[in-house]
């Protein structure tokens, strides 16, 4: 009885993971030859942000690191920058979770707009001094606000599609139950 909570968070870890995998190679695969006047919210950044809300013990911080890092080198982005940014603003998320059910879900929403908003201007200014010549200022907006108003969607889709919900308060081993 002991080994079915391990076995059922190293299980939604590696669903996490395959989930990223998923959107990463769907974002890679050439649907369209020509360059859209907009830009498409960052699934992978929202559905990260989503399970960490709602089960923070399924998203360590190694799990967020390794993902965005990937993605780094698969999207051709300065590596490392947005997978730092991206670990900073989860970690500023996860301290938010102490105490499950005790925020609402248009605080959660807020927050991760924060949280987008502050990666998307950090992102900007890093690649501004780094002289890397960042992406149009138009389509970075089109996609932090399209990322923000998508945010729950992915809610949606991480608690009916994937079981990812928060967990109840008396529940043991969960982030801020009892132990």
């Amino acid at each position: 009885m002991a080994d079915r909570p391990a076995s059922n968070l190293w299980t939604m870890r590696a669903g996490f993971l395959m989930l990223a995998a998923v959107i990463i190679v769907l974002h890679l695969i050439p649907l369209d030859t020509v360059p859209r006047r907009w830009a498409p919210p960052d699934f992978l950044l929202i559905f990260t942000f989503a399970w960490l809300l709602r089960r923070p013990e399924f998203v360590p911080v190694f799990c967020v690191a390794i993902v965005m890092l990937m993605a780094d080198f698969l999207f051709q982005r300065p590596p490392g920058l947005f997978a730092l940014l991206t670990v900073i603003a989860s970690e500023y998320l996860r301290k938010r979770t102490t105490v499950p059910g005790e925020t609402s879900f248009v605080a959660e929403w807020a927050a991760v707009a924060v949280a987008v908003v502050g990666v998307t201007i950090a992102y900007r200014l890093m690649l501004i001094v780094l002289l890397v010549p960042p992406p149009p200022l138009g389509l970075s907006l089109i996609q932090m606000v399209l990322t923000v108003i998508t945010y729950p969607a992915a809610v949606v889709i991480t608690q009916l599609a994937m079981g990812v919900r928060r967990p109840a308060p008396n529940e043991s081993g969960a982030a801020g139950g009892r132990a």
